[in-house]
């Protein structure tokens, strides 16, 4: 137990009796809270941008040359979710995460003014961080910051040093070099800094000195979310691990090209990949593109085997990171009382359905890690194989803390299966994707286009219920899809589309309603019809 630090000055005035005896009262009551307070645990959030789970070594769907040591230690020293849904994209991701909420129930976001640029209103969209530090807690958040301009440093958080790209959309680029970090502390004053060197590094640095005893009290419990911009495009890795990983060559990826039999409309006109001269699938254009990366070319050539290397590469800097965080608890004596959790906010599609990217409802797109430790506690080298959401990792955080939740969240406690991974597990994981729209935004199809679809891709509501993953289109008339990740993990065949899983469908559908329902989202009961064939 960590000592708590009291006033060694001494009392100038003799005090009566009874105000001495008040005096005691009080030291007594306040000890009593922080000796109370020491005995919660700290929960440490590292959580990464666009990193598959099948970068990290200790899934199986990783490639046999993929090295990740220390992840792979973290979950060999705790409970490792084999099929977690976080989000679809950063910025409802990073929502997800602040209010326990799916996108369309986070009040007020929206996209606002030069891209990434956005904003809220907190008494509409509270973050939950602000209840921990009123229950004792220092909360601290490290790194990029993609959730309206306000980060509510002295709010919600007692300090943040952070890349904060929507108030400044001229450097939302920089992803690993030259990044305008605000700081931000209790004294509420804020300095802001370019700061150099490469992105990984700094946060590690900042989050470690944080670790050690900076910016925060000792004697009292703390919530620190490390948010990492890597492995986002452009996919950049330190210099260090350039020349790792030589002579990749993987598998293509079978719908690499359309078209793409028993998909919907939109995924036949995914087209992000030609095969170059020798045959090998190449990048369309030689550059990621995207609206902050435009004009980034692969260091290793055009092909998909340059593009997965070094987006591989620059996983190797987080694995760093990762083992240098979890020695900074071990040697402050920190580690039997810190839930670590190592996450991404969703995962990368590299060929997979012909995309580059995220968005799309596929377990190749969104599908992230997800690893929960904390060594005496939680049992070590164990897997759930039942799917859960990002939604349930905020009821999992107040549980711990013993903080009741300070509003309905959409999520569910996983702290059943964090103590018995083959317990049973009732819920199903719901997966919701409506673009740049929030809230009440949300509870309409929108006529726009632009708003309808993002990069292609259209509004969709997605179920995981044990192997099977249904998924529905928000498209008027559009066919739905069904796969068994058991038996297809490719995602290759809509069993949608097969009679003899007819019942398991309407099953499926029902309970996507259902879930639709229990979270109050309005869309509900204003979902274009599938298409007829499939009732």
């Amino acid at each position: 137990m960590r000592n708590v630090r009291r006033s060694t000055r001494p009392l100038h005035i003799l005090p009566c009796a009874r105000c001495l005896q008040l005096i005691l009262l009080g030291m007594l009551v306040a000890n009593s809270v922080a000796l109370g307070a020491d005995t919660r645990p700290n929960i440490l959030l590292i959580y990464t941008d666009d990193q598959s789970h099948r970068s990290v070594s200790c899934y199986p769907e990783a490639w046999d040359w993929v090295r990740t040591p220390n992840i792979d230690r973290l979950a060999s020293r705790g409970v490792r979710f084999a099929h977690a849904f976080i989000g679809t994209w950063c910025m409802p991701s990073r929502a997800t995460l602040l209010t326990g909420h799916h996108q369309f129930g986070v009040r007020s976001m929206r996209m606002a003014g030069q891209y990434p640029g956005s904003t809220y209103d907190p008494a509409e969209c509270p973050f939950w961080p602000k209840v921990f530090r009123s229950e004792g807690y220092t909360t601290a958040q490290v790194g990029k910051w993609h959730t309206g301009t306000d980060t509510g440093a002295g709010r919600d958080w007692d300090w943040q040093a952070v890349w904060n790209r929507p108030r400044y959309p001229e450097n939302s680029g920089h992803y690993f070099y030259d990044q305008i970090i605000e700081f931000s502390g209790r004294e509420q004053k804020q300095e802001t800094k370019l700061v150099r060197g490469y992105s990984t590094d700094n946060y590690t640095n900042l989050a470690e000195d944080f670790i050690r005893g900076e910016h925060r009290q000792e004697g009292r419990p703390w919530y620190l979310w490390v948010c990492y911009g890597a492995v986002h495009g452009p996919f950049t890795p330190a210099v260090r691990h350039r020349e790792d990983y030589p002579d990749v060559t993987i598998p293509v990826p079978r719908d690499i090209y359309p078209p793409r039999p028993g998909k919907p409309a939109y995924m036949q006109a995914i087209n992000f990949w030609e095969a170059g001269p020798d045959g090998v699938p190449q990048l369309i254009g030689g550059t990621f593109g995207g609206r902050t990366v435009e004009g980034s070319r692969c260091i290793h050539g055009n092909t998909l085997n340059g593009w997965v290397r070094q987006y591989h590469q620059g996983v190797l800097a987080l694995d760093e990171a990762v083992g240098r965080l979890v020695a900074a608890l071990e040697e402050t004596a920190q580690l039997e009382n810190t839930l670590v959790v190592f996450t991404s906010d969703q995962g990368f599609a590299w060929g997979q359905h012909g995309f580059r990217t995220k968005l799309a409802p596929y377990d190749a797109n969104i599908r992230s890690p997800l690893i929960v430790s904390m060594p005496g506690t939680l049992p070590e080298g164990r897997v759930v194989e039942h799917p859960v959401a990002g939604v349930d990792l905020i009821p999992t955080f107040f549980s711990f803390a013993g903080i009741k939740l300070p509003w309905q969240m959409h999520g569910h406690d996983l702290t059943p299966l964090l103590k018995d991974p083959q317990s049973d597990w009732p819920h199903a994981a719901l997966t919701v994707f409506t673009g740049r729209s929030y809230g009440t935004d949300t509870n309409r199809i929108p006529d726009d286009p632009a708003r309808h679809y993002l990069n292609g891709i259209p509004w969709y509501v997605s179920l995981r219920r044990g192997s099977f993953k249904y998924i529905r289109t928000l498209v008027q008339n559009e066919i739905e899809e069904l796969y068994d990740i058991d038996t297809d993990p490719e995602e290759l065949t809509n069993l949608a589309l097969d009679p003899s899983y007819r019942s398991r469908l309407r099953r499926l559908r029902a309970d996507t309603l259902a879930e639709m329902r229990r979270t109050q989202w309005e869309l509900v009961d204003h979902l274009p019809a599938v298409r007829e064939a499939q009732n």
